[in-house]
């Protein structure tokens, strides 16, 4: 997979949480994901078409995503619905900036609706199971992961 397409999401997810949640988030390392489970208690899943196919997911242990949602809105939270449609919101504003960065390399992608999937060792379908790159997050004294997937 071309690191050209991951790097976007890396870029879109460090500017989307230190300007929207004054997060600030510090990467780990990628690795290849070897199964379908999710990394967190709620994920969400958005589809990728165009000039590349792929999928992109966004999942957050409890602890990270009530402390990032407490930033947004500025005030404590707890796991509810809310929180559960924050996380695809999220999703689709760090697809859509990773979008335009896609766009600049001369690749149109278009996105489609995030699906949100919650529960503890939930499984998330990617678009090709044999090629996904899961990366680590951690802030707030938690973690989240993305996984990247194209089809090449």
């Amino acid at each position: 997979m071309d690191v050209r397409y991951i790097n976007p999401f890396i870029e879109s997810t460090y500017h989307v949480l230190e300007t929207m949640a004054k997060t600030k988030a510090e990467g780990g390392i990628p690795y290849i994901k070897k199964d379908r489970i999710a990394r967190g208690v709620v994920s969400a899943v958005i589809g990728l078409t165009g000039d590349v196919s792929g999928t992109i997911s966004i999942s957050f242990e409890e602890t990270c995503i009530l402390n990032i949602v407490s930033n947004l809105f500025n005030e404590k939270v707890e796991m509810n619905d809310e929180i559960k449609d924050t996380v695809g919101e999220l999703c689709n504003i760090i697809t859509g900036q990773a979008r335009q960065k896609l766009n600049e390399l001369g690749l149109k992608v278009k996105a489609g609706i995030p699906e949100l999937i919650t529960g503890k060792e939930h499984s998330i379908e990617h678009i090709s199971e044999d090629k996904v790159i899961g990366i680590p997050f951690s802030c707030a004294d938690s973690n989240f992961t993305i996984e990247v997937c194209f089809e090449e």
